[in-house]
């Protein structure tokens, strides 16, 4: 496989969503990684990406304010990332450590 980071040695997975990026991020020197370049299932990648453009849905980006529920759908956000992080895991099979970053906005 092809350096994936900066990093000499890539071992952790960081899942954190962030507009116009991938959700997979090298846990040490922050490198935005393409899912591509991973053994992950179509439908997993799908849910990823499905999972990428629902972020900030609890933010006004007019007025850069947080929306009225905002919290509670930040919070659903968050527990669904951290289900696919746990789907990442498991098609990954322990190749690489990975680990969950949950919007904190609120």
């Amino acid at each position: 496989m092809d350096q994936l980071c900066n990093c000499e040695d890539f071992f952790q997975i960081k899942i954190e969503a962030d507009v116009g990026a991938d959700p997979l991020w090298c846990a040490v020197c922050g490198y935005n990684l393409e899912m591509d370049k991973f053994t992950l299932s179509n439908p997993l990648k799908e849910q990823l990406r499905a999972w990428i453009d629902d972020y900030g849905s609890w933010i006004n980006w007019d007025y850069d304010s947080l929306i009225e529920g905002g919290k509670i759908i930040e919070k659903d956000h968050n527990e669904l990332g951290l289900r696919l992080t746990e789907k990442v895991k498991k098609e990954l099979k322990g190749k690489y450590e990975v680990v969950f970053s949950p919007s904190k906005m609120y």
